[in-house]
């Protein structure tokens, strides 16, 4: 879609009739008079259905759906990390640099990932593929350093194993998550050792 489509799309927003029924699903959860605690749900569904970003007008829309001043609601997309308010690739890449990442090779990760694909942080490829940023904890510490694309984690990464990532989303594939070193959730590097010692090892 190119700019002035993008521009014009972005300045009127609906919910398609499916998500019209998930969002009126998660309203009804609420009761009366609480509505605007939807607002986190159904912005992120607004978000999703708008190509991984936040519009004004998708916004304004959410804000009304709630009975929410939209200022209310731009003050909620602006403190959360999880909403865009500009267009995204369509794979987010957030690289986490907390601590227990940093130390296991973060600062390389990122690295790999602004040499593949020519872009700093907060850019997006020309192709409109890949946004590159970086984020504090994703909750994964055991197996870091951790990258999260989109919906999913990748951990135990390194450059190398970064780089294959990007190439095979590039390709159109979807990686498998979770390690990439083949751990069983947050086991040991190697599996589990604390058996095969002897007594009084």
């Amino acid at each position: 879609m190119s700019g002035p489509e993008r521009d014009r799309d972005a300045a009127r927003f609906a919910f398609t009739p499916e998500n019209s029924r998930r969002a009126e699903a998660i309203l009804a959860r609420y009761p009366s008079g609480r509505q605007q605690s939807a607002i986190i749900p159904l912005l992120d569904i607004a978000q999703r259905q708008n190509g991984g970003w936040l519009s004004r007008a998708a916004i304004e829309y959410v804000a009304a759906m709630v009975g929410m001043a939209p200022i209310r609601a731009l003050e909620v997309a602006t403190f959360y990390t999880m909403f865009n308010l500009k267009p995204v690739g369509r794979h987010m890449l957030q690289v986490c640099r907390t601590t227990p990442c940093w130390l296991r090779g973060s600062d390389d990760v990122t690295a790999a990932c602004k040499r593949k694909l020519g872009i700093g942080l907060k850019e997006t490829t020309p192709d409109g593929l890949f946004t590159l940023v970086e984020v504090e904890c994703l909750g994964a510490c055991v197996n870091a350093p951790v990258v999260q694309i989109n919906d999913d984690l990748y951990e135990d990464l390194d450059p190398r194993r970064m780089e294959a990532l990007i190439d095979a989303l590039r390709r159109g594939e979807k990686p498998p998550h979770g390690s990439q070193i083949g751990r069983q959730g947050s086991a040991p590097e190697g599996g589990p050792q604390v058996l095969l010692g002897g007594a009084g090892e």
